[in-house]
């Protein structure tokens, strides 16, 4: 592919190592490096995100547009998104990317009517199916923009209006069988309205199973027309609708237990999405992993001193290193992978700062991965874990944990027992033990 819109970016960004400083090369990346049992680009298959991207325009709710970019210039929509498909594989292989992310109204432009807007999909897709098979790019996954049009005002699954749930099923019909036809290896829900502003007009309970019934017509699709990949959720707490229902991954869980619907989804975590639901982004990944429901990850992250999706590139390497800890420890994340589901700051204009971005989103997991490796081989934390636990490997513990014994039984050994002496957690020499390795 011709260098067009990135001619001062050379055609494949190098590894040259930590002391390196260059930066237009990775200074931890090296995708063929084996990393116990697998190489790098195994371990992280990294994404990049379509929107923020190829589509973002640098405005906020304060300011006007500020990036300047070639690909957007045609008045004509439809040639304004092959511009952008083609200036995003140019991206993609520089980069030396393996995946792919997009909304359907990303890579094709909505049209006056439905109809419309699923020739301008069907298009589009037919020149990104030719351009994944020229570069061996692919898509790790798809999904449908069911919030910006004004119609999802008040949701799309869960909207008052039948007539809005039925646009937005016939909408996701389409995204999926984008997805399914370009090789998507998993396919996304992100309810980004869907939830509440105010009890005094909301049924909640009728739109969690509106909800429901949407996912269900999703899973009896992708059934019918024989697609492999794996639905996932994303969940998110609030921003734009104030009380969302996939607010956190226990929430999400619940919601997909209650409803029958566990056996067909996982998780997409979003680090930034935890920020906003007041956990740590560990904590997400940790929950959804002791669930056996983690499959994927938006990989960016919040700013702590404000209450909205900044969607920052990820550069802390306490973050990276507790995630990939957690991505370990279940073998990886399947078919899913790690989206850089993050945007370059609105005084970042020039169209190399996208370059800039992701090298150093994809060096702070290399770290990441390199640092977790060399923590869980170590048997230290494992045996601090150990002990902590010991004592429900035998005596009173372990006939608790085994339903040997009840509250009754309880009450007996501690009578003849006493009570217990309080135990250190180690807290503080456990910190110090991951700083040793933070280097």
């Amino acid at each position: 592919m011709p260098s067009k819109y990135f001619p001062e970016v050379p055609n494949s960004i190098p590894f040259e190592g930590r002391d390196s400083k260059n930066p237009l090369a990775f200074k931890f990346y090296d995708k063929a490096k084996i990393v116990g049992d697998k190489t790098m680009a195994e371990h992280l298959r990294f994404s990049v995100a379509y929107w923020h991207t190829f589509m973002g325009s640098g405005s906020d709710m304060f300011g006007a547009p500020s990036f300047n970019r070639a690909w957007r210039k045609s008045n004509d929509p439809l040639d304004r998104a092959r511009a952008t498909l083609e200036a995003a594989f140019e991206f993609f292989q520089k980069l030396g990317i393996g995946y792919y992310c997009f909304h359907d109204r990303d890579i094709a432009p909505e049209g006056e009517s439905f109809a419309q807007s699923c020739k301008n999909l069907e298009t589009l897709v037919g020149l990104a199916k030719t351009l994944q098979q020229e570069t061996g790019i692919k898509l790790l996954w798809g999904t449908a923009n069911l919030f910006s049009n004004p119609m999802y005002a008040q949701g799309a699954a869960t909207n008052p209006d039948a007539h809005v749930m039925a646009h937005a099923a016939a909408q996701v019909k389409h995204a999926i069988d984008a997805t399914h036809e370009l090789g998507g290896e998993n396919y996304v829900f992100w309810g980004g309205r869907e939830g509440y502003e105010t009890l005094l007009n909301t049924d909640l309970k009728h739109e969690q199973e509106q909800m429901a019934r949407f996912l269900h017509m999703a899973v009896e699709y992708k059934r019918k027309i024989g697609f492999k990949g794996q639905f996932l959720i994303e969940p998110k707490p609030a921003e734009p609708t104030k009380h969302q229902y996939d607010f956190d991954s226990a929430t999400t869980l619940y919601f997909l237990q209650h409803h029958g619907l566990l056996d067909y989804f996982k998780l997409n975590i979003e680090a930034n999405h935890a920020t906003l639901a007041g956990h740590s982004f560990e904590h997400e990944l940790a929950v959804a992993s002791a669930a056996g429901k983690l499959g994927s990850v938006d990989a960016n992250r919040g700013d702590m001193l404000l209450g909205w999706d900044t969607d920052q590139f990820p550069t802390d390497l306490y973050s990276t290193t507790f995630a990939m800890m957690i991505i370990l420890k279940q073998n990886g994340l399947g078919t899913g992978g790690l989206n850089f589901d993050a945007k370059v700051r609105r005084s970042s204009i020039d169209p190399v700062d996208l370059f800039y971005a992701h090298i150093g989103g994809m060096d702070a997991f290399a770290r990441g991965l390199l640092i977790a490796r060399k923590i869980l081989d170590d048997p230290s934390l494992a045996a601090l874990m150990e002990e902590r636990y010991a004592s429900y490997k035998s005596g009173i513990g372990l006939q608790l944990m085994t339903r040997k014994a009840g509250l009754e039984e309880a009450e007996q050994w501690i009578l003849r027992n006493g009570n217990p002496v309080p135990r250190s957690s180690r807290q503080e020499m456990l910190e110090n033990l991951i700083n040793s390795y933070i280097q």
